[in-house]
């Protein structure tokens, strides 16, 4: 179904035309200056203190974080998650330019395959664009070198994030999204601890649309 049709069904169903000029221009406008609303004291920190406030937003949520010094403690890092979990040595990972850099050829028992996730893919290794401090919140848009999928249908999903890309608020997370990327991608992704639901009698259920596991790789790259 094209934009077009979703569109018009929508207006049909709220009893409405296209809009008129003057409300369209001032949309517009909204949209171009990018309105801030008040940002939490709490994200106002030196970032050494915003990392560690992601850090332990993270866990809050159900999810896990190791700290490494730079990419090439990477692959040690991988490795050991995966054998503390009792969990496969392969793993899809996104063809992302700083995943591609990591030195993976020390770990050679790690078996990767880049692109994709497959739903009998068990583990995933992408990268983030960008973290939130105040929420331990992850930003994943997307892109050919991090496809969607990856954060989808493995059960547990490695993320890869350089604290230099680590902000205080949303706000910030967004700026850098537009003034990186120029634009909107087709789906940004913020992800905030492994997928779950209390829906059903109010019981927690891990991995409910996502993974169930998700553990951080926290590059200390910032200065």
């Amino acid at each position: 179904m094209s934009r077009d049709l979703v569109l018009n069904a929508i207006r049909r169903g709220l009893r409405r035309g296209p809009l008129p000029e003057d409300q369209k221009a001032m949309l517009r406008g909204r949209l171009a200056l990018h309105p801030r609303h008040p940002i939490p004291a709490r994200s106002r920190l030196p970032h050494p203190e915003q990392v560690d406030l992601f850090v332990r937003n993270v866990e809050k949520e159900f999810g896990s974080v190791t700290r490494v010094p730079d990419l090439t403690a990477v692959p040690d890092a991988v490795a050991d998650y995966l054998s503390a979990q009792n969990l496969p040595s392969r793993f899809v990972m996104a063809p992302h330019p700083d995943l591609q850099a990591v030195p993976w050829s020390e770990r050679p028992m790690l078996e990767i395959r880049q692109g994709k996730a497959e739903a009998t893919d068990a583990v995933s290794v992408t990268q983030a664009f960008a973290a939130i401090a105040e929420t331990g919140t992850l930003m994943l848009p997307s892109a050919p070198a991090r496809p969607t999928t990856l954060n989808l249908l493995a059960d547990t999903a490695i993320v890869v994030l350089r604290a230099s890309n680590l902000v205080g608020a949303y706000e910030e997370a967004w700026d850098k999204l537009r003034a990186e990327i120029g634009g909107m991608p087709r789906n940004v992704m913020l992800v905030t601890g492994p997928s779950r639901s209390a829906d059903i009698e109010q019981t927690l259920e891990l991995g409910a649309h996502g993974p169930r596991n998700l553990h951080v790789v926290l590059v200390e790259d910032a200065t």
